[in-house]
């Protein structure tokens, strides 16, 4: 299952690997999308179907339906109630068949902080910033859909004592976070990409690295 699946990248990646997938997104505009990537694609069959709801109702799906759930991009950042957050948590984790990996990935509130230095510091110590510095949630008046920012040990939080075992935290952009524009130049010269892509895989689950980085992802095996 790719749950808040946006426009289904990860969908048809995976379709391209053999996966049979399940899609699922709140906004039937990205549903329309991914319906045209994936005909383009031509991976139609892999796709057993798209369905229009939200991570944190999952209740059409019985109980270990999927053999694998990832919930990629941010979908969960962007449920400001921590109570919709818990029960999204639950539903990716109930519909999830025992001894299988779920994968969440959500938006980093440090490296939010670190963003707004670089491109937006005359909004450093307003009210909003404030209010997002210290907990997280950003109403998204300025420049930026609402969502929740999460620190590491609050997304570890949100899954444990769950029915799940964490196997590990990386952190997607690890120490390249808010340097897009460098990292692309590395990807020019083939040995300078291979040595930044070893160095990426040998630093990103370090817990310093995994605050740091604008979006981290969490790693769990159904029990």
């Amino acid at each position: 299952m790719d749950a808040g699946a946006g426009p289904g990248r990860y969908t048809i990646e995976l379709a391209k690997q053999g996966y049979n997938i399940v899609l699922l997104d709140i906004t039937p505009a990205n549903l329309e999308f991914a319906k045209k990537q994936i005909k383009k694609a031509k991976i139609q069959n892999q796709v057993k179907e798209m369905a229009e709801g939200s991570i944190a109702d999952l209740s059409r799906f019985p109980d270990e339906t999927f053999d694998a759930v990832i919930c990629l991009g941010g979908p969960l950042s962007h449920l400001i109630d921590k109570k919709k957050r818990d029960r999204a948590v639950s539903e990716l984790i109930r519909v999830a068949k025992k001894g299988t990996p779920i994968a969440v990935s959500v938006i980093g509130r440090l490296a939010v902080l670190v963003r707004d230095l670089q491109l937006s510091p005359e909004e450093i110590g307003l009210p909003h910033f404030k209010k997002y510095r210290d907990t997280g949630t950003y109403a998204g008046q300025y420049g930026f859909t609402a969502c929740h920012f999460f620190l590491p040990e609050e997304l570890q939080k949100s899954f444990a004592k769950k029915n799940v075992k964490i196997l590990n935290m990386v952190g997607l952009e690890g120490i390249g976070s808010n340097f897009p524009e460098k990292i692309n130049a590395l990807a020019r010269n083939k040995k300078r990409w291979k040595g930044w892509l070893e160095t990426h895989y040998k630093t990103c689950t370090h817990p310093v690295v995994v605050g740091i980085s604008e979006h981290m992802l969490i790693v769990c095996k159904k029990l």
